[in-house]
């Protein structure tokens, strides 16, 4: 797939990946390096949310924590970054606002990453329809939620997109922003998997970073989940 945003003579991109991440993990990682290659960021930046409006009924471990997690598994990558905006506004974090602050911050293209299964429901999100007045959409498989087309993605969305002349992955929304079907390397891996292997006292070797491994047990995380 090439799509490249920030080649010359076109303004930059910049991605977002958002999440709990309770706690990041290595499928979080693998899909922020392939799509900061493949569209050819500046930066992904991964955003831990402070208060999830989805996800109110499971405790969460406490935002510095997560936080603190995040940013070690980036350490010493030239590509990947943490942002703690989320962290820093009361209430709900959510992503209308994050995507209006980041729209001043970073002064370029957003690249907003999601799971198939998020983008599924994108209607309950607070003012979704303006979602794409601020940020392209990259979204990207997740185990379970596969998606054969853009077609089947969009159906039940309130949105008017029109397709790409050129790519089959890609359609663009009146605003202008795009809507774009990723590919990356499936890893099947989530935050729930790893909370329940360190509350059995199994290893979580290769599927978190080794930091972060030793930030869990070093903390206690997750023992009583």
């Amino acid at each position: 797939m090439e799509i490249i945003p920030g080649k010359k003579g076109k303004p930059k991109g910049f991605g977002i990946l958002g999440g709990t991440f309770d706690p990041v993990h290595l499928g979080h990682l693998r899909a922020a390096e392939e799509i900061g290659e493949g569209l050819n960021l500046e930066k992904v930046y991964l955003i831990p949310s402070a208060l999830p409006p989805h996800k109110r009924k499971r405790h969460l471990t406490p935002f510095a924590d997560r936080l603190a997690m995040t940013r070690l598994a980036v350490i010493n990558n030239p590509l990947l970054d943490v942002l703690d905006l989320e962290g820093r506004r009361p209430g709900f974090s959510y992503s209308i606002q994050t995507l209006k602050e980041l729209d001043v911050l970073l002064g370029g293209e957003i690249y907003f990453i999601v799971g198939s299964d998020a983008f599924y429901d994108l209607t309950t999100w607070k003012e979704y329809r303006s979602l794409f007045d601020y940020a392209h959409f990259v979204v990207i498989q997740r185990p379970g939620f596969c998606v054969n087309n853009l077609d089947e993605l969009i159906s039940g969305i309130d949105i008017i997109f029109e397709r790409d002349n050129v790519s089959d992955t890609i359609l663009q929304a009146p605003s202008g922003k795009t809507l774009i079907l990723f590919s990356t390397t499936l890893m099947d891996i989530s935050s729930t998997i790893i909370r329940k292997k360190v509350a059995s006292g199994k290893s979580i070797r290769f599927l978190v970073s080794d930091n972060v491994r030793d930030y869990i047990i070093i903390k206690r995380l997750y023992d009583s989940d």
